[in-house]
């Protein structure tokens, strides 16, 4: 499988991923900042949280984990949680500000 068909696979089992205070998934949040696929299958996620004191700190990294291990050809998960660069609204998709009425 090319590198590209298993991004947007990686990428839909994201969007399974949701917060739970939010009606939005993670990827349209812009938690994920980056995805690397190795030769091999070894994948590499930065993502972040809305802030550092999340209620879901210990969890959503463990979910977004697992979803992406489901996904074919994923040989091993390496996610790191970022803080830098911070979160902000900017980083949502523009469905996201729709759902969340923040246009």
């Amino acid at each position: 499988m090319e590198k590209e068909q298993l991004r947007e696979q990686i990428i839909e089992k994201i969007k399974t991923v949701f917060d739970p205070e939010l009606p939005v998934n993670i990827y349209d949040l812009g938690l994920i900042y980056e995805i690397e696929i190795e030769n091999g299958g070894m994948v590499n996620l930065k993502m972040t949280l809305t802030s550092p004191n999340c209620p879901v700190a210990g969890s959503l990294p463990m979910d977004v984990q697992m979803k992406v291990m489901e996904v074919e050809g994923v040989k091993d998960v390496d996610l790191q949680v970022v803080f830098d660069p911070p979160w902000n609204k900017e980083k949502m998709s523009e469905e996201a500000r729709f759902a969340l009425d923040m246009f």
